[in-house]
């Protein structure tokens, strides 16, 4: 009998990977999305249509993280083999401006999943996606599972009591539920309000000539950038062990955002050059002196994190997990996708 399996955040970047990869594995997958006036399936579109004509192994509910009811609708009847919760208000500069949904969507929306499992599924297996935003103003220069949190965001408050209250589940009611402290993962599927998805949209725009330039923030913050491709991985594999943990998920190395740009740049065959200080830093174009890059305040968090670096060592021991795409070849994936998405429209 194939395994069952429930994905939040069908929709998104990771949700859409971890699908395919189960249903490759011999999974029947179902996913939770909420009902839109506009459809916003593009990243599993392909699965709705192949699901048309082979074995039935994908399956859609409406429904929402925060309604008890259609929870329990959906989780009671199943009995899902495994939950995966990657459902969220996940953008950092956007929690500052709504801090309150944030807090709702991911705190509310964490305590509702468990609460359904506890009585109802308590045999489901489930992982909570974690993340390295928790660290914050980092305690330590390199970031493992014994690392203090110091979150700086209502964000990352909000997914640190997310992560918090899935392992309290699992010592107060023995279920089996775990988190992935994942780092930043990035690939063409990355929504388009992230730094990463933004640069390479930006970039091949500027060399389709379709704009002159674009605004970013912090050109210095480093961040640890894998594939989600390979994180979702390591999901899976954290709910096959024989008993439930916490894993960071990482590369162990970080580059800076301005690292990310001039890559970028490089594969469009543009050298790019940087001139001023702080928020008058521009990026110049060698080839034609034109500003191409500039630095914009709004960018900006009112409390930044400036580093990040996992120590994924665990991982590694425990699961046999290791990163293997290098952040060149994702920048690559992510250009080259957009840039031929963009000369076809």
């Amino acid at each position: 009998m194939k395994k069952k399996a429930l994905i939040t955040g069908i929709t998104g970047q990771d949700g859409s990977y971890l699908a395919e990869y189960l249903i490759a594995n011999g999974y029947e997958v179902h996913g939770l999305r909420r009902k839109n006036s506009q459809e916003n399936t593009f990243n599993i579109d392909h699965l709705i249509d192949d699901n048309k004509i082979i074995n039935k192994a994908f399956f859609l509910h409406y429904g929402d993280i925060t309604d008890t009811s259609s929870l329990i609708n959906i989780i009671a009847k199943k009995k899902f083999d495994e939950i995966y919760h990657l459902s969220a208000q996940s953008h950092v500069h956007t929690s500052f401006q709504v801090p309150e949904y944030t807090t709702y969507v991911n705190v509310m929306g964490s305590i509702k999943i468990l609460e359904t499992i506890k009585n109802f599924s308590p045999e489901s297996k489930f992982y909570n996606a974690s993340t390295s935003e928790m660290y914050g103003d980092v305690l330590n220069p390199i970031q493992n599972e014994n690392t203090k949190f110091n979150p700086q965001s209502p964000y990352a408050i909000s997914k640190l009591y997310s992560h918090l209250v899935t392992i309290n589940y699992r010592n107060s009611y023995n279920l089996f539920s775990c988190c992935g402290i994942l780092f930043n993962h990035e690939s063409p599927r990355r929504g388009k309000t992230f730094v990463t998805r933004k640069v390479a949209r930006a970039v091949a725009k500027i060399k389709l000539g379709l704009i002159d330039s674009f605004k970013v923030g912090n050109l210095n913050a480093k961040r640890d950038w894998g594939h989600a491709k390979e994180y979702i991985e390591a999901m899976h594999l954290m709910l096959q062990q024989d008993k439930p943990e916490e894993y960071v998920i990482g590369t162990g190395k970080n580059y800076s955002v301005r690292y990310f740009i001039e890559q970028t740049f490089k594969l469009a065959g543009i050298e790019i050059e940087w001139e001023g200080e702080g928020i008058n830093e521009k990026g110049i174009n060698k080839a034609n002196n034109k500003i191409i890059v500039e630095i914009d305040k709004y960018f900006f968090r009112p409390a930044e994190v400036d580093i990040l670096l996992s120590d994924p060592k665990k991982a590694e021991k425990n699961l046999k997990w290791i990163a293997k795409i290098n952040i060149e070849k994702i920048i690559e994936e992510m250009y080259e996708n957009d840039f031929n998405i963009l000369s076809k429209s």
